[in-house]
């Protein structure tokens, strides 16, 4: 009997959130980490991880929907539509880098997720194009720097801030790095 002819129940759920939980975490980590190391994470057997998820493309599709709706509630709780573009575009940053182990994943290019999904399209739902343009037109960003130049270097402090936090720095002193950086290198007032 395979999982979806299961009753749904708020133990299958809890069940098939701490594997994926579990799955960001360990392949967050190492790329190349096994089903089995996802199931010793989550504190399951591989059977019941299989039950859940019959193979890695499964369990991957499961955290790159996770991804998906993480980088979206991101961008909700930045609240972008407030004060500066700057500030807006700092608040991404916080939220974005909260996501901790999920970056990770993305780093390691583990998933694919879709441009529009973190802000990649340029178009008219780009929230970071949105931002740029509106810091442009308040004078608090830099109006040489183009929206996906700063996206571009937004990811990589991102980045570089979670190797850093990976090696042991604190999550607080990075972050504070990072937010200094992004503010120093968009600023119009140079």
């Amino acid at each position: 009997m395979t999982v979806e002819q299961l009753p749904a129940s708020g133990a299958r759920s809890r069940t098939r959130n701490a594997i994926i939980e579990a799955a960001i975490r360990v392949m967050g980590r190492d790329a190349s980490a096994t089903l089995g190391d996802v199931a010793s994470g989550a504190g399951v057997g591989r059977t019941t991880l299989h039950r859940y998820f019959p193979d890695r493309s499964n369990l991957l599709e499961a955290i790159s929907s996770e991804v998906v709706s993480g980088l979206g509630g991101a961008i909700e709780r930045a609240r972008i539509g407030e004060g500066t573009g700057s500030e807006a575009l700092r608040r991404m940053c916080r939220e974005y880098f909260e996501l901790g182990d999920l970056l990770n994943v993305v780093f390691t290019e583990l998933v694919t997720i879709p441009d529009e999904a973190w802000g990649c399209d340029e178009g008219d739902d780009d929230p970071v194009a949105a931002v740029v343009i509106r810091g442009h037109n308040d004078g608090s960003i830099d109006p040489q720097m183009s929206p996906r130049w700063i996206q571009t270097m937004m990811w990589s402090l991102l980045y570089a801030g979670w190797s850093q936090v990976n090696d042991g720095a604190t999550k607080h002193d990075t972050l504070d790095l990072i937010l200094r950086t992004m503010r120093g290198a968009v600023s119009a007032d140079k």
